[in-house]
């Protein structure tokens, strides 16, 4: 993977306090969650919101209790935390396989958000050679040491890209000759249909929601994975595994 040339950090790193918080976005840090105090005014935190609108950011409004167990420590109604990854820009990461004379397979993740999935998922993506991962910035699992761990650090390896519309990232995707495959149960068709030596992106959705409809309807394959048993799905990193590795096999043949 050539493009992860990541600085390594441990753990989610905290930042508190409105104006450390304000700085921490202006130095153009990964910000991984944002959590503010429900009902708090003022000069600072107006400015504060003004800028996660410019950044096109997402704070969830918190009791101060939450916040006091985040920390002891005077956060003056303000928490974040900085990512463990930095994140890249599909946009990029695409020509740069083709320049390299690569067939892109593309990995999209709609509103996974079990940490354990996400880094179960990339672990089979980053073993399965899967050039990058694509994820919504809201509604997506966070990059935190669990998902970490769970990657036994293939998050680290593989290049994650979060952007703020996902539908609008899908389309760029199509746009540049990826074909669209999203695995789900609304087809007769089993996964093994699609070719995927072709360049290839697999959209997989939540176990409770599925892939949205608007990226859908866009696609240009769906594909379920055949199911013989009397429970009607699998854990979304099983499935996520399945179809990876039919395109490996048809690739490898």
């Amino acid at each position: 993977m050539a493009f992860n040339s990541k600085p390594v950090r441990e753990s989610n790193q905290m930042v508190f306090g409105i104006r450390a918080v304000i700085e921490a976005i202006r130095a153009g840090k990964e910000i991984e969650s944002i959590y503010i105090q429900r009902g708090i005014s003022g000069g600072l935190m107006s400015e504060l919101k003004g800028l996660l609108n410019e950044y096109q950011l997402t704070a969830q409004q918190v009791p101060v209790e939450k916040l006091n167990r985040l920390t002891p420590k005077n956060h003056q109604g303000a928490v974040a935390f900085i990512s463990p990854i930095v994140y890249q820009k599909i946009e990029d990461i695409i020509p740069a396989i083709f320049e390299r004379g690569e067939v892109p397979l593309i990995l999209v993740l709609d509103s996974i958000t079990d940490v354990r999935n996400m880094g179960a998922i990339a672990r089979t993506a980053e073993c399965a050679g899967v050039h990058a991962i694509v994820v919504p910035a809201k509604g997506s699992a966070q990059i935190n040491p669990d998902a970490i761990k769970t990657s036994a650090g293939a998050l680290y390896k593989i290049p994650v890209c979060r952007h703020t519309n996902l539908l609008q990232t899908v389309r760029f995707i199509q746009e540049s000759g990826l074909q669209l495959v999203c695995c789900t149960e609304k087809t007769n068709e089993y996964l093994y249909k699609p070719d995927y030596t072709a360049p290839t992106a697999i959209i997989m959705g939540s176990e409770e929601d599925g892939i949205r409809n608007e990226i859908i309807r866009i696609s240009d394959h769906l594909a379920k994975i055949p199911m013989f048993g009397e429970i009607e799905s699998l854990n979304v990193s099983v499935s996520t595994g399945i179809i990876i590795y039919e395109a490996v096999r048809q690739r490898n043949v």
